[in-house]
């Protein structure tokens, strides 16, 4: 102990120097947007890169788990890609009843050149929302604000403020990029907020993440006189052009009504696992900025149309 005092006494100036230093330059990116704006982009590139390199060796010993999950992932394609001969069927048996997942997925052998984002089928060359395919690199899970970097940045086409899919639902939006990276804000964000609505009865809400149970998000304005089930489905809106309409989000999981307030208290279980996911595509809307100009220009401020 005597020796650590020895030291910290003999080296005081260049400690305190460098804490110095630590604090303005932590003052400066906070208190001027061009130093932060900077900042991130400076950072995502070098932590993106590191990350990078990180995954591939974990890839390389992780080969006999991704192989088993492709097998499995392919036996389920082939199930659900497979199309019985109802000529050979028995006359006296009966039917499958289908869910709207079933319908959707059966929906796509016709559509070879179609990709199901939850239960949106969107063109792979749709020039209205665009798809990057992209591979998750690093993703946090915080009490309350939670990021996932992705191996795509602008040289990819990658612009701030582009939705995040995945194949079971919606992931997020983009916060910063760079040249070959970009950083996202889930849906497990305490600032996210993205436009939905129930699929049973078109009633519009807002899903937003109360920093608790990262399989749960709530969803706020649905009113009391509404008629809610457990199980419904629960879809972005398409009120923002930041996620096309129909997405899945995931199902009410539950739902009471306060004696002070005027809407139910609704808790809905994501249909995406962010402790699992891997890979993701990023969609934009071509024609909002021109519709974001037009809103501007016409006062037009909609809460439920932030993502």
């Amino acid at each position: 102990m005597n020796n650590l005092f020895a030291f910290l006494f003999r080296y005081r100036g260049i400690l305190v120097f460098a804490v110095l230093e630590v604090l303005s330059l932590y003052l400066l990116v906070r208190n001027s947007t061009y130093q932060r704006a900077a900042f991130f982009n400076s950072a995502n590139t070098y932590v993106g890169q590191v990350l990078d390199w990180r995954n591939q060796v974990q890839d390389y010993f992780r080969l006999v788990d991704i192989n088993q999950e492709l097998m499995q992932e392919n036996a389920r394609l082939r199930q659900q890609f497979y199309k019985p001969d109802l000529s050979d069927r028995a006359p006296d048996s009966l039917p499958v009843r289908q869910d709207s997942v079933t319908r959707a997925r059966l929906a796509l052998l016709d559509r070879p050149d179609s990709l199901l984002l939850g239960l949106r089928t969107l063109a792979a060359h749709d020039p209205d929302y665009p798809l990057i395919p992209a591979r998750v690199v690093s993703s946090t899970n915080r009490p309350v604000d939670n990021y996932l970097t992705l191996n795509v940045g602008r040289a990819d086409g990658v612009r701030e403020g582009m939705g995040v899919v995945s194949a079971e639902g919606v992931v997020g939006r983009v916060k910063v990029f760079s040249e070959h990276y970009a950083t996202i804000t889930s849906v497990l964000h305490s600032q996210s907020r993205t436009s939905a609505r129930l699929q049973r009865d078109g009633t519009i809400g807002t899903v937003r993440w109360l920093g608790d149970d990262p399989t749960h998000v709530l969803l706020d304005n649905i009113p009391r006189q509404n008629k809610l089930l457990k199980g419904d489905t629960v879809v972005t809106s398409g009120y923002n052009a930041v996620f096309p309409e129909g997405v899945l989000v995931g199902t009410v999981d539950s739902f009471v009504k306060e004696p002070d307030k005027n809407f139910w208290t609704v808790r809905v279980r994501l249909a995406v696992n962010f402790s699992r996911l891997t890979y993701v595509y990023l969609v934009t809307s071509g024609p909002k900025p021109e519709r974001d100009t037009l809103e501007v220009r016409a006062g037009v401020h909609i809460e439920t149309k932030r993502p």
